[in-house]
């Protein structure tokens, strides 16, 4: 599969290259010599395929001309790398870092943002300071002060509890696993707007949807249901089973614009408001766990929740009990506990089995051939089951050497001279 992708992407990356300097190979450019088309096209980045933005020089474009004329479109496709191996392309998380770090210190150069991303376990230091700096000048962010026309931004507050939650994700330090192994740990918190009251916050070993999804049901159960959810774009927080437990429970799911940070203003000062009261006078070293770790979070955000907040002049609290009337408060546990199941469609085989995340389950017969909604929890696929007109038929995970020992329904057995006799009379 990684390499059929690989393919196609060097096929849309020839192509691209194609597209470029097409209007030079068929003769069609408007410019008073190549030399000046290429600089003409080059002055402005483009979009590639990857959809990254980069602006080429010329002589790049002159070169591509050349291959072409030489080989076609089999010369514009990538070479491999003679350094095949190393790692030149930035990750995700460290894209995302790379954007935190430029927004809270502005006046960073390449070179110490590479070695904050190294010491912070972002990047191995095989990645040259080359590799950022070239990120940074093709992202324009040398300055994000200054980059880009200004954002039209005013200060917001929502008039009550529970009107908008905002929730994102901090990097935390390592901390022993089960096996005591030293892992990266992830704050996943979310933050009422109006009171300034962290709702919900846990540590996890991994950032995903699934562990965001099981602090929001957490979250809602002890403070009630919110109208709306402020988060980013990450895949914790844009998914299709986000989407519709948010539906399910009727919360609007808005998403802020991409890389800006300011724009959940809230939770991010939380964030810095929880490391410099708490985790800067914390000797990590000593954790053992993430349990520990977790128990004083817990006692963390009990103290920020009883602090007064500098821009409400009250506390959290207070400002919690001075409007919480208004939420709404989920129907029951059973009916939260349903929201939140995670759902997926999938069509029942003649054999009376579906798969799903990789495992096989036998399904109830009278679905065979039939695409069916499975309900389920990540963590507990012993339990899922499909939801049919608002009934739960459960589905077993497939045992093969059980079910070549269990007993089949017999059909009645068929009297073939009955059959002949009938075909005679008519």
């Amino acid at each position: 599969m990684e390499k059929t992708n690989s393919a196609r992407m060097d096929r849309e990356l020839a192509y691209f290259r194609f597209a470029l300097i097409a209007p030079v190979i068929q003769g069609t450019f408007p410019d008073a010599s190549v030399a000046a088309y290429c600089r003409r096209v080059t002055e402005v980045p483009v979009v590639r395929p990857d959809g990254s933005s980069f602006r080429y020089k010329p002589g790049t474009l002159s070169k591509w001309i050349q291959l072409y004329k030489a080989g076609g479109m089999d010369e514009l496709m990538p070479r491999a790398r003679s350094d095949k191996g190393a790692a030149r392309r930035l990750s995700d998380e460290c894209i995302n870092e790379i954007h935190r770090v430029k927004e809270k210190f502005p006046k960073l150069d390449a070179v110490q943002i590479h070695i904050r991303l190294v010491q912070g376990g972002f990047i191995p230091a095989s990645v040259s300071p080359r590799t950022v700096q070239r990120y940074i000048k093709n992202n324009n962010l040398k300055n994000p002060a200054q980059s880009g026309p200004l954002k039209d931004r005013k200060a917001f507050e929502e008039e009550f509890f529970g009107a908008m939650w905002q929730a994102d994700t901090c990097y935390f330090p390592y901390v022993p696993d089960e096996n005591g192994k030293r892992q990266r740990t992830y704050l996943i918190a979310i933050v009422d707007d109006h009171s300034r009251m962290i709702v919900g916050a846990r540590l996890f070993f991994e950032d995903n949807a699934y562990n965001f999804q099981k602090l929001l049901k957490d979250a809602i159960a002890a403070r009630g249901i919110p109208n709306k959810l402020y988060v980013d774009h990450g895949p914790s927080y844009e998914n299709s089973q986000l989407s519709l437990i948010c539906g399910s429970v009727g919360t609007v799911l808005i998403h802020a614009p991409v890389r800006d940070g300011a724009a959940k203003a809230k939770v991010e000062r939380m964030f810095g408001v929880l490391k410099s009261r708490w985790l800067h006078g914390l000797d990590t070293g000593q954790i053992r766990s993430i349990d520990e770790f977790n128990r004083e979070l817990a006692e963390a955000v009990r103290n920020h929740n009883l602090t007064e907040n500098s821009s409400t002049g009250k506390t959290p609290m207070e400002r919690f009990l001075g409007t919480h009337g208004r939420i709404r408060a989920p129907k029951s546990d059973e009916w939260l506990g349903e929201c939140f199941m995670n759902r997926l469609v999938r069509k029942v085989k003649n054999d009376s089995t579906l798969s799903m995340l990789n495992r096989q389950f036998d399904a109830p017969m009278q679905f065979m051939r039939q695409s069916v909604e499975v309900r389920f929890l990540p963590d507990d696929l012993e339990n899922a089951y499909i939801f049919d007109n608002g009934i739960r038929y459960p589905l077993k995970l497939t045992d093969k050497q059980a079910n070549s020992k269990a007993r089949r329904e017999k059909w009645p057995a068929i009297d073939y001279s009955k059959e002949v006799a009938a075909d005679v009379n008519v």
